[in-house]
């Protein structure tokens, strides 16, 4: 690595960590102001507040990554035009493109480090962010769902009328067996408690019918230990769920909602693509920020810096929009979440062909 390239990149990554700080800083001052009157309601103790924000911080700084890094190219990139730092380098023989290689050097190392915070470190610290917002700041959750069907095995379907998961007791409990498209035995019950002590179910008042051929083998009784493919869990809030879960965890839980059937799938395979995707927005909004900042004229480089900005408002704006779509099933889910960088690189190919070499 040669010396220009240290020296780019050490005020690259300062500029960037300056910039994190200074916006996560901003944002945790008014997000304290948001919720202060909930951690007064719950009489919080200043160890629980700093405990919370010491999850949310890294959330939220790998959160705004991809424009931190932006914010960062563009200040590093029109100090060095302003001080003509940039025509120096042009004019001794260094080539645009390899002064573009620390930038893309330093975006490719946030990049790298964004993956596996989001991938597999972060996950454990939005557990409890999450449970902590859902305990103080939301408001108690209540299931309220009817008719809940569920496949928990492979020929095996639960039903329940409703279930109350401040109790965790459901009514009107049915197990069905179902094999080549005929019914094998059903289980019923007037209502199933989950034991938390033993981790299962219990059926009350239960009554079991077993199919052989012509005939019906039919059994009751007052109570009876049961264990499915379901708990508590699965009636429990779905609040940001997708972020507590890492990497693997995530394609588990996408593989059992889909051998559940289960229909808001979307939402989880929208939060796996994401996560691949992002570290991409930063390096490809790197490759932008330093092409338009890059220039000198007589009026400043203001003009250009501005529309930089304006470009990157529009990419998130893309982003959340074809999130949306995603979400509403009028798009392929990965297709939603890439189109924006897929765009963005062709309008970033598009600019560097006007960059003076």
């Amino acid at each position: 690595m040669k010396l220009i390239d240290k020296y780019i990149l050490k005020k690259f990554l300062t500029a960037f960590f300056f910039v994190v700080v200074i916006l996560v800083t901003v944002i945790c001052v008014i997000d304290l102001t948001e919720k202060n009157d909930d951690f007064i309601k719950h009489d919080l103790g200043l160890g629980e507040i700093l405990g919370y924000y010491m999850a949310f911080i890294p959330f939220i700084a790998n959160f705004i990554t991809p424009i931190t890094v932006f914010i960062a190219t563009v200040f590093v990139t029109s100090k060095m035009a302003g001080q003509t730092e940039i025509i120096a380098i042009l004019s001794s023989g260094v080539s645009f493109r390899r002064m573009m290689v620390p930038f893309m050097m330093g975006a490719s190392i946030i990049a790298a480090l964004s993956f596996v915070l989001t991938g597999y470190l972060l996950p454990n610290a939005n557990k409890k962010r999450v449970a902590f917002e859902t305990t103080y700041i939301k408001a108690p959750y209540q299931f309220n769902e009817r008719n809940i069907h569920v496949k928990v095995g492979p020929d095996s379907y639960a039903y329940l009328e409703r279930y109350n998961n401040n109790s965790n007791i459901g009514t009107r409990f049915s197990l069905e067996t179902i094999r080549d498209n005929k019914l094998e035995a059903k289980i019923t019950a007037s209502r199933i408690e989950w034991d938390s002590a033993s981790s299962h179910w219990i059926m009350r008042d239960w009554e079991k019918r077993e199919l052989q051929g012509m005939k019906e083998e039919i059994t009751r009784g007052e109570a009876k230990d049961t264990v499915i493919s379901l708990t508590p869990r699965d009636f429990g809030t779905t609040y940001h769920l997708q972020e507590t879960f890492t990497l693997p965890e995530l394609e588990d839980y996408i593989s059992e909602l889909k051998f559940r059937g289960a229909d808001n799938i979307i939402i989880y395979e929208i939060e796996k693509y994401v996560r691949f995707m992002s570290p991409f927005a930063a390096i490809i909004l790197t490759f932008i920020g330093i092409i338009m900042s890059s220039r000198k004229s007589r009026g400043g480089s203001g003009l250009m810096i501005a529309i930089g900005f304006a470009l990157a408002f529009v990419y998130i704006l893309f982003f959340v929009f074809a999130k949306s779509i995603a979400e509403a099933k009028a798009m392929s889910p990965i297709l939603a979440v890439w189109l924006p960088n897929i765009v963005f690189t062709f309008i970033g190919l598009f600019l560097y062909r006007t960059v003076p070499r």
